[in-house]
């Protein structure tokens, strides 16, 4: 079992800039590969980043590329994601997942079989 915690959604200007973590207390995390989505109340949750357990591979949905970066710190256990440019649209519930596939980058997210509570993200306009 694996325990994730996101932290740093908030409230921000479009535009503005905010950065995502995701922590978990057992090590076999660093082995993981692992994703962020986002989800708004009835719509499905929608696939934003994702990195291999090394860091060394990255994937992005096309809306975020170029404003988004995925990044991973194995001794602290903790995947990031650097949020820039941000739109009013993307304001949504962020979650981390996890998948014990470590170098499998998935959109989907049946592929996953940990997930963090979530955190909020709300960009004004």
């Amino acid at each position: 079992q694996v325990h994730l915690v996101e932290s740093g959604g908030g409230l921000v200007q479009a535009g503005g800039s905010l950065r995502l973590s995701c922590a978990a207390s057992e090590r076999i995390f660093s082995s993981y590969a692992a994703a962020w989505f986002r989800q708004v109340p009835g719509k499905e949750r929608q696939f934003v980043a994702a990195i291999s357990w090394s860091g060394g591979n990255t994937y992005y949905a096309d809306s975020v590329k170029g404003r988004f970066t995925i990044s991973r710190d194995n001794a602290k256990n903790t995947v990031y994601l650097q949020m820039n440019s941000l739109k009013p649209e993307e304001t949504a519930v962020y979650h981390c997942a996890a998948d014990h596939r470590g170098t499998i980058l998935s959109g989907s997210h049946y592929s996953y079989d940990y997930w963090g509570q979530g955190t909020q993200v709300t960009v004004s306009s």
